[in-house]
């Protein structure tokens, strides 16, 4: 017995209800009969010419070898686009949407949040204008159909083998890393291949690359050609912490900043006390207002955001300088901290960027973090 939607086939998740067996590894998103055809939603043929796409700028050489390797191997097999963040995944799988559309396939992109599905949508809608992109996610599901679909990743229950390229972001972040329900549902959905964007592979995709199964294409260099920021790490007694920490917030008074924390208290605490000192908002996970605290910090370059680990990924702020509060702590990953470094030095303005990683005491991991970004600069061709 296999489930309809998510795949499952152990035997202890099945139940027989009145109406018949359904599967309890996916009743959160209703019951999927067993007996009966579930054929998920019925989408209309793709438009003509919405293949045609125009970006605002010309992809660097090496964007563009990315992009046409990807091309050709996304119509044999799934595809790993491993590059470092800022590279411009987003603009490196154009073509291999073009070439589907063009085809008369339908499209998905699919992402962990839905503040990032929605401004996504809008990206491509500038970069596709004569197609139908729409999105999906909590509060936008009234319109389900389109050329190309932008959607997080839970919404994908409702396509039941509707796309012929799925591409999804962050693969190796939460909620879809070690979900063995929304990978299932990822899987039926998709009835071609699978691009995964990431900076950060998990052992599961590198096992797939390593078995031959997948294609892993790497770029280690954004748009702009310089190197990621570096992070500086201070190990520190956390009474000498903040004072390193107001320090460093007062030298980059004049430029954004975000302070990564690791817990939704510590934020809390330390939002509190910093807006005593300077213009400070906080942002977690418990926030109702999330998106428009984001959306006022990026109109306020001399604000500090006190922040968890919410914003860890698909939050492009111009100009930001980045401090992670107690990086040696359990809560942070070696995936998590490239990720929140990864946050500077994107911009073509402000390319170099500022990290600081202030520990109370070593850690392996966060040494082994920055090797990482060493390693990916000096893998770089000038």
């Amino acid at each position: 017995m296999r489930c309809i939607r998510c795949g499952n086939t152990d035997k202890s998740y099945f139940y027989q209800g009145k109406a018949g067996m359904y599967c309890r590894k996916c009743i959160g998103f209703g019951r999927a009969m067993m007996e009966e055809d579930h054929e998920g939603i019925q989408l209309d043929q793709v438009h003509e010419d919405s293949s045609e796409y125009c970006l605002q700028y010309p992809l660097t050489k090496y964007q563009r070898k990315a992009s046409d390797e990807c091309r050709e191997y996304i119509t044999k097999m799934d595809v790993l686009l491993e590059c470092v963040c800022g590279a411009g995944k987003t603009e490196m799988v154009l073509g291999s949407i073009s070439d589907a559309l063009r085809c008369g396939k339908k499209v998905c992109f699919a992402i962990a949040r839905r503040q990032v599905v929605l401004e996504l949508a809008q990206r491509l809608k500038q970069y596709f204008r004569q197609a139908k992109i729409v999105a999906v996610c909590g509060g936008h599901t009234d319109e389900l159909d389109g050329d190309l679909i932008v959607c997080t990743t839970h919404q994908l229950y409702r396509y039941h083998h509707c796309f012929s390229l799925l591409i999804l972001d962050e693969p190796d972040a939460f909620p879809f890393r070690g979900d063995a329900v929304l990978h299932g549902i990822a899987m039926n959905a998709c009835i071609g291949h699978i691009i995964y964007l990431t900076a950060t592979p998990d052992d599961v995709l590198m096992k797939r690359v390593n078995d031959g199964l997948m294609r892993r294409i790497v770029l280690n260099r954004r748009p702009h050609g310089k190197d990621l920021p570096v992070p500086i790490i201070r190990i520190q007694p956390v009474w000498m912490m903040f004072m390193t920490l107001l320090y460093w917030l007062r030298k980059h008074a004049c430029k954004p900043r975000i302070v990564f924390v690791p817990t939704i208290k510590q934020a809390r605490i330390l939002g509190s006390v910093l807006h005593m000192l300077m213009p400070c908002c906080v942002c977690t996970s418990t926030a109702d207002n999330r998106d428009e605290i984001i959306e006022q910090f990026k109109k306020d370059e001399h604000v500090v955001m006190v922040a968890t680990t919410v914003l860890e990924r698909g939050v492009t702020i111009p100009n930001v300088d980045i401090c992670i509060w107690q990086a040696n702590h359990s809560v942070f990953d070696e995936a998590g901290l490239i990720q929140m470094a990864g946050r500077a030095g994107r911009s073509f303005l402000s390319p170099s960027g500022d990290v600081l990683f202030l520990c109370n005491e070593k850690s392996k991991l966060v040494g082994i973090c920055k090797d990482k970004i060493v390693q990916a600069n000096q893998s770089c061709v000038a």
